[in-house]
């Protein structure tokens, strides 16, 4: 039997899914990949590695400006966070008061690209996803009212 391009490649998916899924088909709560898939698939993170990575080095403040919606707190414990696996570097200067910027490492960098890629994905798809959303809802709605 001949196999064909899209067999091909979903052969090649299937073994990245097993590459990240192992064995068992799931991702357990001790596994590491999803320890760091959990740390950066905020919507925090990825907004701070989108506005780092087109910026180059920000201040704190002129971050969160970047970032509508975004607390103070919690941007500290995202770039906390993202320093602390490696993805952000933060340089403080010894200034009075102090200057603190903060920049992607090598290894953001790495997954900037990687993240592109998805923020690319929404941005084609987003028309699509828009109006199934609205079908759905418009069909729950329908639901409501007959129930």
């Amino acid at each position: 039997m001949d196999r064909t391009i899209v067999d091909n490649q979903q052969d090649r998916l299937q073994e990245k899914l097993q590459k990240i899924l192992g064995t068992t088909g799931r991702v357990v709560g001790g596994c590491p990949t999803r320890n760091i898939l959990d740390r950066f698939s905020d919507k925090w993170s990825i907004l701070s590695i989108f506005h780092l990575g087109n910026a180059g080095t920000l201040r704190f403040n002129e971050l969160k400006k970047r970032i509508d919606g975004v607390s103070q707190r919690m941007l500290t414990v995202t770039l906390r966070n993202l320093e602390r696996d490696g993805l952000v570097s933060r340089r403080v200067y010894p200034e009075i008061p102090p200057r603190v910027e903060y920049e992607l490492t090598e290894l953001g960098y790495s997954l900037l690209v990687q993240v592109i890629d998805l923020g690319e994905w929404a941005t084609d798809h987003s028309d699509q996803i828009m109006n199934a959303r609205q079908r759905y809802d418009t069909r729950e709605h329908s639901t409501m009212l007959v129930n």
